[in-house]
């Protein structure tokens, strides 16, 4: 159902990381030079360093699952196996930042920006959304023993 908590915290957390697109995840310095990391890749200047395809296909498909699993509200069980799987998602795309960070450089000075925190804010919102939703099911179970 559209009112529910669980879909405000699944939103939030598919917007988040929507966000995660558009916005420089860190900025890298390296022999006095600067380096943007994004969604797109490692870029010095117009240069890319490294290509950001990876990153993009976690952030697109963790977004995708987010809204996917707004829609699965009669299907609690199947919906709660969904977030699940975009958590682990979510810490894998934490992994491939930091590993894009320090693996494309040695001696390198990183600077994060915030954007770098959204999929740990969207771990901490699926996991609100889990109990929300696991809270619904105990419900609709107890209703079902009574009739």
């Amino acid at each position: 159902m559209i009112q529910r908590i669980q879909t405000v915290y699944l939103l939030v957390a598919g917007l988040l990381t929507a966000t995660l697109f558009k916005l420089d995840f860190a900025e890298i310095l390296v022999n006095d030079e600067l380096h943007i990391f994004n969604a797109k890749g490692i870029f010095n200047g117009e240069n890319m360093i490294f290509d950001g395809l990876p990153v993009m296909v976690f952030i697109g498909l963790i977004t995708l699952l987010h809204f996917v699993a707004i829609f699965m509200y009669k299907k609690r069980i199947r919906q709660i196996r969904i977030v699940v799987f975009t958590i682990i998602l979510l810490l894998g795309l934490v992994g491939l930042f930091f590993y894009f960070t320090y693996a494309a450089f040695d001696n390198a000075q990183v600077a994060y920006k915030v954007p770098m925190a959204f999929p740990l804010v969207a771990i901490i919102l699926d996991y609100l959304a889990i109990r929300a939703i696991g809270k619904d099911e105990a419900l609709i179970r107890s209703l079902n023993r009574i009739r």
